[in-house]
């Protein structure tokens, strides 16, 4: 009966095309895109001497920009049109590609982690690879992080780079001034961020949707500039150099040591290799970010991570069934930072320098497109979205310098297809028995 049904909405007629409203449309969209396009793209400002600037203009890429978004525009236009009245079960779509990979989370889950742990064995892995491995690895724990505050918890966050920097300096200055290994700062950053997020959330308790937002994005802006002015202590725009790199139980990564202590190589009695270094931070990485995983994963099938979600959904509702947002608020904030600070910690120890031009709100703006658009409240989908947009920009120079752009371009893309995300599934976290359903 299926089939037959199937069947007979292929053989409807398709409707007639009416040209002129959708040329009218891509035309009025087309020439939106080239108006915001003249003064971004269109016209570049370059020195030419004596503290002069002159101006290069490129009406080329505004004509392309153009072109393209006419093209789009009527090419989606006439897919509505003529697909709009079909069944849409007939065919394979994103949404039932979406459907088929939310059945199978755990193998794709599984089938990931064993890839990322044998890629430094693999026969084409290299350092490139690995430190590109590295740095998706810190943004899928930032997105993780954050996800606890936006994805589940429902409270809209500009301003989470804070907590990595508030991470990645209580690092720095204990190693500096107190001598403290990665291994000892590392709980103590994600103390001191947590310690921010619930600073941060007292303030912002009856705040929802866009004042939320405005004052996240202040205070993210406030540590930044906090870091900056303060030079006595953060070091200002100089920032903070020499962090200690993590070490193996107190085995450094080095050619040499000082006497009577051994080196990583010299312990295992192998040949130096300065990729050992770049293996160990890719794994101690990979540890941190599948312990993030497990502990999201576990909390959110407990009280505090339901009542996350019904947060989420009502706070008036939330009120009702006598469930505290306050305690809730300030429980996300908190441990999301906390994932921030630990995140910070690392990216410190990575570099072995830090500066506040680090921590610009395009970190946060980073962090917050790899949520939305992998699925707020999907683990999966920041994986898959991480991986998307820290990657793309390695592909090539174009990519890197339009990569707001394209970032801009993916987030208007997903809203229209896939509104909740890429992968917008959630399981619930408890389920109701079928006999006490049935009875």
């Amino acid at each position: 009966m299926a089939a037959a049904s199937g069947l007979a909405v292929d053989k409807l007629p398709k409707p007639p095309v009416f040209w002129a409203p959708l040329v009218k449309d891509a035309a009025l969209a087309a020439l939106v895109a080239v108006l915001l396009s003249l003064p971004l793209v269109g016209l570049q400002t370059y020195d030419i001497g004596g503290g002069a600037l002159g101006i290069r203009t490129h009406f080329d890429w505004v004509g392309v920009a153009g072109a393209v978004v006419f093209a789009g525009r009527l090419g989606l236009r006439l897919l509505h049109h003529l697909w709009g009245g079909r069944d849409r079960r007939a065919g394979p779509s994103l949404a039932r590609l979406a459907a088929w990979g939310n059945r199978q989370t755990l193998p794709i889950a599984l089938v990931g982690i064993g890839f990322a742990v044998a890629l430094p064995l693999l026969p084409f892995s290299s350092r490139y690879l690995i430190d590109l491995g590295t740095t998706v690895l810190i943004y899928v724990m930032l997105g993780w992080g954050l996800n606890i505050v936006v994805g589940l918890a429902g409270l809209l966050d500009l301003g989470y780079v804070a907590f990595y920097a508030v991470g990645a300096y209580t690092s720095a200055l204990l190693a500096r001034d107190l001598g403290f290994t990665f291994w000892e700062a590392l709980p103590f950053s994600g103390a001191v961020a947590a310690s921010f997020g619930i600073a941060l959330g007292f303030p912002v308790l009856r705040l929802r949707g866009d004042y939320l937002a405005i004052v996240t994005l202040g205070f993210g802006e406030i540590i930044r500039i906090v870091l900056l002015n303060w030079a006595s202590v953060t070091g200002g725009p100089n920032g903070i150099s020499e962090i200690p790199r993590p070490s193996f139980f107190g085995l450094p990564f080095a050619r040499s040591a000082p006497e009577g202590v051994a080196t990583f190589h010299q312990f295992l009695g192998i040949e130096f290799s300065p990729e050992h270094r770049v293996v160990f931070l890719y794994f101690v990485i990979l540890a941190m970010a599948l312990v993030t995983n497990a502990f999201t994963l576990r909390i959110r099938r407990l009280p505090v991570g339901r009542a996350w979600e019904a947060l989420r959904e009502d706070e008036v509702a939330c009120r009702a069934l006598g469930i505290n947002p306050t305690t809730v608020k300030l429980s996300a904030f908190a441990i999301g930072a906390m994932f921030g600070g630990l995140a910070g910690c690392f990216f410190a120890a990575r570099q072995g320098f830090i500066s506040p031009e680090s921590f610009t709100f395009i970190e946060s703006a980073t962090i917050l497109a790899i949520v939305v658009l992998g699925g707020m409240g999907s683990q999966l989908g920041v994986v898959l979205a991480a991986i998307l947009l820290v990657s793309l920009p390695e592909f090539g120079r174009a990519f890197a310098e339009f990569r707001m752009l394209i970032f801009g371009a993916a987030m208007v893309g997903v809203m229209v297809w896939r509104p909740r995300g890429l992968i917008a599934h959630r399981e619930p976290t408890i389920r109701l028995d079928p006999y006490l359903a049935a009875r």
